[in-house]
């Protein structure tokens, strides 16, 4: 069995776990260490081409940020990395490397999962596909004015991966789990267009999760994404998944062309994905009680 089979099953067992012993409970979790443990040793991970995601730049994140989710810049310009954590309405905004961030709060508690900006205004992506725009220049007060609510523009379901094309100037949201789709044939998504104060459909389109299998070499992966980035070096979309560790990598009309797994003992809980406007790649991590969230940079390198 491969390691990504061997991993998939465990996980398969242990999302079934309600109801089940505590012995039951630890000897999956247990089991599930021993084989991440094995895989990362057996296994030598690919990266796409001009990055290599074995040698990241490590920034922990204070504990405000333990549970970072969506990261995301203004412009591209990396002075500044804009994120949330998927508990509080809040919009954090600091310098990597930083002992101290910042916070503006937008709304009440609640999932949230992604954050974009697209000109001048930032979108706030909720796991239920309830979206919250503001301007970009309330971030620097404490409580955020101005605040749109947009419910039922999104189809039932759950979702986590955002992105904004400036070029375009359009925003991409891509369904993590939802009652249209069966997760082992594809994945649903939608394109918005964001004028005047309005939020509008423009658009969908599908990640085909058999290219991914024909490309794993394997059958039958539930695909659930949690992040989307589009490169703008090569137009290619760069798509994350936390639970499948992967980054799945599609051209411009979202046919896949590679699938890179991800070491689980580097990546443990990967949320986030961003281009800055140097072609350098960043992806969150979430943390737990031992681990400090993280953010891992991986410059872009031509040559490579």
């Amino acid at each position: 069995m491969s390691c990504y089979k061997a991993q998939q099953k465990i996980k398969n067992k242990d999302m079934g776990r309600k109801g089940t012993s505590m012995f039951i409970r630890s000897t999956l979790i247990i089991s599930g260490i021993i084989t991440a443990f094995s895989c990362t040793n057996a296994q030598t991970y690919t990266s796409p081409k001009g990055y290599d995601l074995t040698k990241p730049t490590r920034f922990n994140m204070p504990d405000k940020l333990r549970e970072i989710s969506g990261i995301a810049f203004y412009h591209g310009k990396p002075d500044s990395l804009y994120a949330e954590e998927d508990e509080t309405g809040r919009v954090y905004y600091f310098r990597l490397g930083d002992k101290q961030v910042n916070h503006s709060t937008f709304g009440k508690a609640g999932d949230y999962e992604d954050i974009a900006i697209l000109g001048e205004q930032v979108i706030m992506l909720r796991s239920d596909g309830v979206l919250f725009t503001f301007p970009f220049k309330g971030l620097r007060n404490p409580d955020i004015g101005n605040v749109q609510k947009w419910k039922d523009i999104l189809p039932q379901g759950e979702y986590e991966g955002m992105y904004a094309n400036e070029k375009e100037q359009q925003l991409y949201v891509l369904c993590k789990h939802c009652s249209d789709d069966k997760t082992s044939k594809s994945s649903s998504g939608y394109i918005f267009k964001i004028a005047n104060g309005q939020i509008r459909q423009s658009g969908t389109f599908s990640v085909n999760v058999k290219e991914i299998e024909a490309l794993m070499s394997t059958k039958k992966i539930a695909f659930h994404p949690s992040a989307l980035a589009k490169n703008q070096q090569t137009n290619e979309w760069y798509i994350l998944s936390s639970v499948n560790k992967m980054i799945v990598v599609a051209d411009n009309n979202w046919k896949v062309k590679s699938v890179y797994p991800i070491n689980p003992g580097l990546f443990i809980q990967p949320e986030g994905i961003a281009f800055d406007n140097q072609s350098n790649l960043y992806i969150s991590n979430e943390g737990d009680k031992i681990t400090p969230g993280t953010v891992f940079k991986f410059n872009y390198n031509a040559a490579k």
